[in-house]
């Protein structure tokens, strides 16, 4: 058996870590980095692989012994190879114990970050003082990154209803055929049945029209995302269609704050203070309907001075509006893409590292750790949204609305 196999080993240990849904991806992914060097060490010193027949072994395993390593990511349980004669014990691990553990972290982030290459691991790698690996080592554990982020982004969602879903889309730079070209990162984010936000997905694709769209939430509703009452985007070209062709049933919310932006360029720029206040007093009203009335008064109030601002206004209202289906409490987290506004913020600072991507597999392995990460955070958080009040949204939905001046109505195309 070759060498590599020991690295295999852990890889297949993390997948069905994922398998059981660990609550700390990076923290499962330095342990496996940890042991699987301490495993390509462990067979240097022995002169052959992990169970592998050579003339030129010199020792053999016998076994492991726990170690508790803390680190950045959390305490992390680190199996350490025994030997038959003498004793072996990583470095590394010993000394500066807490440069050992940033260097480790750092071949973990870096990896995600540049698009991993075996020169570039081996490199990080060498911070540890480690400079026995083989290229087959540093290449399967390079893959293994890739494995963790795929698990992640196909996993089943099997946490339905998704009362709420958010979507939002990233451009990014990358290298194809010789030239920079934009890409676009799709981002959907849901609530469970549990109250509980989680990156429900993330593609990668050439632009934001209708084929992308449509593919990626297809993709999303094969893997279990059902239930859906209300998604809240931007008007992305073709995504309202996308909606409407793969999540029957549910409304759509335009983002306010986009919305407002689209608003603005319909006024001289002198005005624009002037017109976005307006607008925020219909988001600032107690009850439905009071929204609707303050809504009619802000159209009549555009109408004399800006008449375009007034119709585009005017036609925009059931998609601005649709929140006012749900329970007051709920209107701030889904009236609006802001709730995301930090998760993009995050993702923005990990990727201006970079610049530009040397493909789009180094994208989605960023953007998709990324966004592994926050998921993790946020099953650790509080409820996004309490079990009553989710309730009270699902009741929303089932329930026929009364009157058709305060329902959302149908997603317009």
């Amino acid at each position: 058996m070759a060498a590599s196999d020991s690295v295999n080993d852990v890889v297949g240990w993390l997948d069905d870590r994922l398998a059981e849904a660990s609550p700390d991806l990076l923290r499962s992914m330095v342990k496996g980095f940890a042991e699987a060097l301490m495993s390509a060490e462990a067979d240097a010193v022995c002169g052959a692989g992990y169970r592998e027949r050579s003339d030129g072994r010199m020792n053999s395993r016998n076994g492991y012994r726990a170690r508790d390593w803390d680190t950045r990511a959390g305490t992390v349980e680190l199996a350490i190879p025994k030997l038959r004669t003498g004793t072996y014990f990583p470095e590394w691990l010993l000394e500066r114990r807490r440069r050992a553990e940033q260097a480790l972290v750092s071949v973990v982030a870096t990896s995600y970050l540049l698009g991993v290459s075996t020169r570039r691991v081996e490199k990080l790698v060498g911070q540890l003082g480690i400079t026995q690996l083989s290229k087959s080592q540093v290449s399967e554990m390079s893959k293994s990154l890739d494995a963790q982020v795929e698990a992640f982004r196909s996993r089943p969602l099997d946490a339905s209803p998704y009362t709420f879903l958010w979507l939002d889309a990233l451009t990014q730079k990358v290298r194809e055929n010789g030239r920079t070209v934009i890409v676009h990162a799709l981002v959907a984010v849901g609530v469970t049945a549990d109250g509980q936000r989680e990156v429900l997905g993330l593609d990668v694709v050439s632009g934001e029209d209708g084929a992308g769209w449509l593919a990626f939430l297809r993709s999303l509703v094969a893997r279990g995302l059902s239930g859906v009452g209300l998604v809240t985007s931007d008007a992305h070209q073709g995504l309202v269609g996308a909606i409407e062709a793969t999540l029957p049933g549910a409304a759509w919310q335009r983002c306010g704050t986009h919305y407002a932006r689209n608003l603005a360029a319909k006024v001289p720029k002198s005005a624009q203070p002037w017109v976005l206040t307006l607008l925020r007093t219909v988001f600032d009203q107690p009850d439905a309907a009071s929204v609707h009335a303050q809504f009619e008064r802000v159209v009549d109030g555009l109408e004399a001075k800006f008449p375009a601002a007034a119709e585009h206004l005017a036609e925009a209202r059931a998609d601005l509006l649709a929140f006012t289906t749900f329970p007051r409490e709920l209107w701030r987290q889904i009236w609006s893409n802001n709730p995301q506004e930090r998760l993009n913020k995050e993702i923005r600072r990990r990727t201006d590292v970079v610049g530009i991507f040397p493909d789009r597999t180094a994208v989605i392995r960023l953007v998709g750790a990324v966004l592994a990460e926050q998921t993790d955070e946020w099953a650790e958080a509080r409820r996004y949204i309490g079990l009553e009040v989710l309730a009270k949204a699902r009741a929303a939905i089932d329930r026929p609305t009364a009157s058709e001046e305060v329902s959302p109505g149908a997603i317009s195309a």
